[in-house]
């Protein structure tokens, strides 16, 4: 076992600590910070989990799996979130966690993998498939804004249609995608993964895999009863929160295990792990929690702020500019991290 993963482990204390602050009570900063620290090792070992199962399933399911329930923490963060009415904290999470998965995961990936493999490449057409495909997402979810900028004034109801329908639409294709790479196109998602031995066996990848995800949502819980006291405490805007805390915290599953395959010199899976998490949030977590929203007291809409937007179309055509040539370095990754940097600083004073 490296340093790094008995640090890791080590923040498992965290559990229980968080269980402890949350029922002492303890102040809200001390019961958030505990709860996520303990969040990240928890994805850390769903990362760990879904990797042992693609020795099993191959690297398109693999992917799949490392993006559906590394993105199990922010689905579950944002469905707490949404049922204590933190709209605007939803809405700044799915923005953040597709451009952290873009920029930070994928950045550190290329980066990290590319200062011990000095060329790697990985399946282009692959790469260009899902960042159209993501592209599409993105596109998808700026037409509301754009018809509310233009309609000269809509009615609520309006908007909730327009972005239920959008919603079902952007279900429909992300199913269709699925069926694409895991089906029809599956040759341009597998790669041959033998080389890789597993070191848990199947059961037992599972087994922690709903494990973790189960205590993932307890933690979750806790994370988002303590964001308000925790706001009024910093002064960071919810947008800050949702777009670089919470984003981070949900997604570092994907991170750490882009960034262990790439280290690997197994490009295409990390490829998918970051944009295929990307697409996930726009075309399947951002639309179900649309719909999901229903159940609650308030309803969210897709009509995000146009700076989002912005920032969303921009991070999908750099990372579509770096994936043409089907080949990586180390500096294409720093620009990417670079651009991350960039966006969180405006993110920080933008009010």
């Amino acid at each position: 076992m490296s340093t790094l993963d008995k640090v890791f482990y080590a923040l498992l204390i965290f559990v229980p600590v968080a269980i402890i602050a949350f029922f002492a009570p303890l102040p809200s900063l001390v019961v958030f910070g505990a709860a996520a620290f303990a969040i990240i090792p928890l994805a850390k070992l769903i990362g760990e989990s879904t990797e042992e199962l693609t020795t099993y399933t191959g690297a398109a399911v693999g992917g799949f799996l490392n993006a559906t329930f590394g993105n199990a923490p922010e689905l579950i963060i944002a469905a707490f979130a949404l049922h204590a009415g933190l709209i605007d904290v939803v809405k700044a999470s799915i923005t953040g966690s597709i451009l952290s998965n873009l920029l930070l995961g994928l950045g550190l990936a290329i980066f990290l993998g590319g200062t011990r493999h000095k060329h790697q490449k990985f399946n282009a057409t692959a790469a260009k498939t899902s960042g159209s495909t993501l592209l599409l997402a993105v596109s998808a979810l700026i037409i509301p804004a754009i018809f509310i900028s233009t309609s000269g004034g809509a009615s609520a109801s309006t908007v909730e249609d327009i972005s239920v329908i959008v919603a079902i639409l952007l279900v429909i294709a992300y199913v269709a995608s699925l069926f694409f790479s895991l089906w029809t196109h599956q040759h341009l998602y597998t790669r041959e993964v033998a080389a890789y031995e597993p070191r848990w066996s199947k059961w037992k990848s599972i087994g922690i895999l709903l494990a973790t995800t189960f205590a993932i949502a307890a933690m979750s819980e806790i994370l988002v009863d303590s964001i308000q006291p925790v706001i009024a405490i910093i002064g960071w805007s919810q947008v800050f929160i949702g777009i670089v805390v919470l984003s981070i915290i949900g997604n570092i599953a994907e991170f750490a295990s882009a960034i262990r395959v790439a280290l690997k010199d197994n490009m295409d899976l990390a490829f998918q792990v970051a944009i295929g998490s990307a697409t996930q949030i726009a075309m399947f977590v951002a639309p179900i929690l649309v719909l999901v929203s229903f159940f609650f007291n308030t309803h969210m809409t897709l009509i995000f702020g146009s700076f989002e937007l912005i920032a969303l179309i921009l991070a999908v055509l750099i990372v579509d500019t770096i994936v043409e040539d089907g080949e990586s370095n180390w500096f294409e990754g720093l620009l990417l991290l670079i651009a991350y940097a960039i966006m969180v600083t405006a993110f920080f004073f933008y009010r």
